[in-house]
């Protein structure tokens, strides 16, 4: 069974590179599938063959077996996630870069090689650590233990801070070194109209914020959007990227391997899916600069925001491309190009996470009702708007989009950085025959999960259930929520900055002094 090299060097545990009492010792994990090691061909460091017998290997349920031991009919059982150490008999390694060369039989992937670059470190002084406990580390103990520790090293009392609902096991995989929980306050705007594809009816919204006025500035916009009949909301579009970079010798040669990866892109497809059931590759779009040549790989993700599913898809897709394709002299399997957590100018042309545009039409008397603003106002203030837009170099020509996608990120427990890239939009406005106001905007990079991450938390996961969007099959749902919401709030700041009113909502109800 053919197993690209990259994913092959990932077997091994970078880091575990230690000198020990008599050798040296390092570990590798099963990042495969279950499989059982027959035979153990050959270690060597730094090129220096090690003798089987010289390998013991720790099988972590205190048994340790000889590498000269291991045969066909004695073999190691190889779980996913199991984890062997190999300690061998050498001189101590010296601090700095050594090379690892390991070659087992196995079934069934057959007979494995590879080679990795690993470090040892010189040693320091013991330094100041966070208490941690290997065998459960979000038990009662691990946690009080930190807690202790942080009023030790700083002397806060940390009594919100440890009172909690949940049971801390739910958070493994959200959060390392667990000591308590960050209250936000948590309010409800709504009801919401929406007409969408996937969201149809009214929704009350949660938002959690420590921003006064913003809670009631979306209530109100919500109302105006209700008495004009409710949201229209689309998603257009559905991307999320990885995006590596291949160094050539020349130009010409980045040119000839962007016309491989087209010829070859069915298979590379074919690699990259298998490492998921969910991730489909639709596209590989290839951009070509100097020597290099930066590939945009294009996936759906189902009910997941994506970025590690498709970072794993693209790594095994690369594997196979670096296996398979002579002359390229570096890789690297992020190049800055897919722009994660960063706004920029290619998702917002080319979409990163769903595209979804939210619209209405706001009658003339609801708005001068309701807003004490006219029509042609607005309008007016939205073109002089987009020249301060223009000017400023903002990747958002609205007026304020993250703060209505951040609380409900946070309320979600979607990946808050995500806002970087999913506050960009482009808003538009026109008055209407009717003298009414026309109002859409679209959020060109809105990415957002209704399954996985911390979407599955106790309090986020209640959050998602209020908005009927908790669990698979329901991002989309999510998406046009939530762009509803950001158009409720472009309808109230606008309005408030038109007709004066923002720095007195402000005295009422937020912090000014």
């Amino acid at each position: 069974m053919f197993i690209p090299t990259l994913l092959l060097k990932k077997l091994y545990t970078l880091g575990s590179l230690t000198n020990v009492d008599h050798g040296v010792r390092f570990a590798i994990k099963n990042r495969l599938s279950n499989a059982e090691v027959t035979d153990l061909v050959s270690v060597a460091i730094d090129s220096n063959s090690i003798p089987r017998d010289a390998v013991a290997i720790h099988l972590g349920d205190s048994r340790i077996i000889q590498g000269s031991a291991l045969n066909p009919d004695a073999p190691i059982e190889f779980p996913l996630g199991a984890i062997l150490t190999l300690v061998v008999q050498a001189p101590h390694l010296p601090p700095g870069k050594h090379t690892v060369e390991i070659a087992v039989k196995t079934r069934p992937f057959g007979k494995l090689a590879f080679d990795v670059e690993d470090s040892i470190q010189e040693e320091t002084e013991r330094l100041v650590r966070i208490p941690r406990d290997a065998k459960d580390d979000y038990g009662e103990a691990a946690i009080r233990a930190r807690q202790a520790f942080v009023r030790t090293q700083t002397g806060a009392t940390l009594d919100h801070v440890t009172r909690y609902s949940f049971d801390a096991h739910r958070v493994q995989g959200n959060c390392e070194h667990f000591t308590g929980v960050t209250q936000i306050p948590l309010g409800i705007a709504g009801p919401l109209t929406i007409h969408g594809e996937h969201a149809q009816g009214d929704f009350f919204v949660p938002l959690a914020t420590s921003e006064g006025t913003l809670v009631a500035s979306y209530n109100r916009g919500m109302k105006v959007i209700n008495l004009s009949g409710g949201a229209r909301c689309t998603i257009v579009g559905d991307a999320m990227q990885r995006a590596p970079v291949f160094v050539f010798e020349d130009a010409r040669a980045c040119r000839e391997f962007v016309r491989w990866v087209g010829d070859n892109t069915p298979k590379i497809r074919e690699e990259a899916e298998a490492t998921s059931s969910v991730a489909r590759l639709q596209y590989i779009d290839p951009y070509l600069a100097n020597k290099f040549v930066f590939l945009r790989f294009n996936y759906t993700t189902g009910d997941a925001a994506g970025q590690n599913m498709v970072g794993r898809a693209t790594f095994a897709a690369c594997s196979w491309i670096l296996d398979n394709y002579a002359g390229i002299k570096h890789f690297y399997l992020e190049s800055n190009f897919a722009t994660d957590k960063k706004a920029s100018q290619i998702n917002i042309m080319r979409t990163r996470g769903k595209r979804v545009t939210a619209e209405v039409t706001v009658p003339r008397d609801v708005l001068i009702q309701q807003m004490r603003v006219e029509p042609e106002s607005l309008v007016y203030h939205h073109g002089v708007a987009n020249v301060g837009a223009f000017l400023s170099g903002a990747n958002n020509n609205g007026a304020h989009s993250a703060n209505g996608i951040t609380a409900m990120f946070i309320a979600t427990g979607q990946d808050v950085a995500n806002v970087a890239e999913s506050s960009a939009a482009i808003l538009y406005a026109e008055l209407t025959p009717d003298r009414d106001m026309y109002l859409s905007i679209t959020i060109p990079s809105l990415i957002v999960a209704t399954h996985g991450g911390g979407t599955g938390l106790p309090t986020q996961s209640e959050c998602l259930e209020m908005l009927g969007c908790r669990g698979k099959g329901r991002v989309n749902k999510l998406a046009e929520i939530i762009a509803g919401v950001v158009l409720a709030g472009e309808i109230s700041l606008a309005s408030a900055i038109s007709s004066s009113d923002w720095v007195s909502s402000h005295e009422r109800y937020g912090r000014n002094r």
